[in-house]
């Protein structure tokens, strides 16, 4: 599949989509968001894709909607989405198709990161900061409701005071302090962003694909269900994955006192 404003590619079982409109900040239009979509549903459907990285070309990561775009509807590129369910679906819930990825997801923000460039890193799993990396819920400047889902990604990772602060004054975040609020994993020096964040998708590409989807899967739902039910999905999908490839590859390389290679059957 050819993109225009992303490229994306797989490899060493990473893929990668880097948005990629410089110039812009690679500010995202309807149609960037469409190509979005696109990539995570190849990443999600690809048994190779066990890990899904995303930044930004050029020296911002993204600075939220492309306000210049004039295009029509009709020329945006196509959704993944057919018939009833894409006539439907509102066109912000690119964030939800990245939030709901099955593979791990990464945000590697070089740079500014506002707007719905920010909903977008705050969809991601874990994100890992460039000490360039400035943050913001930028749409109060704009006297706007907050959109892409960032007034629910938000608290849930920083809290709801931080979140409504953020929220209210719609201020710059510098990269150390977005550490210190538990906004990013991570913070490293520019030239080595790219580096450390795919040192951490290959490992994490590289591991137990089967457990770790699930994992990820528990994760978001435990908010959702009491502790006795939650324990007891775990019993179940353990089970399940002990009767993996990979469960057996790493109960034989424990006793041959070995690293394992998995291989996600």
């Amino acid at each position: 599949m050819e993109f225009t404003d992303i490229r994306y590619d797989v490899t060493g079982n990473v893929a990668r989509i880097t948005l990629n409109k410089p110039e812009k900040m690679n500010a995202l239009s309807w149609g960037s968001w469409a190509e979005i979509e696109q990539a995570i549903a190849l990443a999600d459907n690809d048994d190779d894709a066990r890990c899904v990285l995303i930044t930004g070309e050029g020296r911002g990561f993204c600075a939220g909607t492309d306000l210049t775009v004039t295009t029509n509807e009709d020329q945006w590129p196509a959704r993944p989405y057919t018939g009833r369910n894409g006539r439907v679906r509102s066109r912000y819930l690119g964030t939800s198709d990245v939030h709901n990825c099955r593979k791990p997801t990464i945000a590697a923000v070089n740079g500014a990161s506002v707007g719905a460039g920010f909903s977008l890193a705050l969809a991601c799993d874990i994100r890992i900061a460039s000490e360039a990396a400035r943050f913001s819920a930028i749409f109060v400047k704009r006297a706007i409701v907050a959109d892409t889902g960032c007034t629910w990604f938000l608290p849930r990772i920083v809290g709801p005071a931080k979140a409504l602060e953020m929220l209210y004054t719609g201020r710059l975040v510098g990269a150390q302090e977005a550490l210190t609020m538990g906004l990013v994993n991570e913070v490293v020096p520019a030239d080595q962003l790219m580096p450390r964040a795919l040192a951490l998708a290959g490992e994490i590409a590289h591991g137990p694909s089967l457990a770790i989807e699930l994992d990820k899967r528990l994760v978001r739902e435990a908010f959702e269900r009491d502790l006795e039910s939650h324990t007891e999905l775990e019993q179940f999908l353990q089970g399940y994955t002990h009767s993996t490839e990979d469960a057996a590859e790493g109960r034989k390389s424990f006793l041959e006192k070995r690293e394992p290679v998995f291989k996600g059957r």
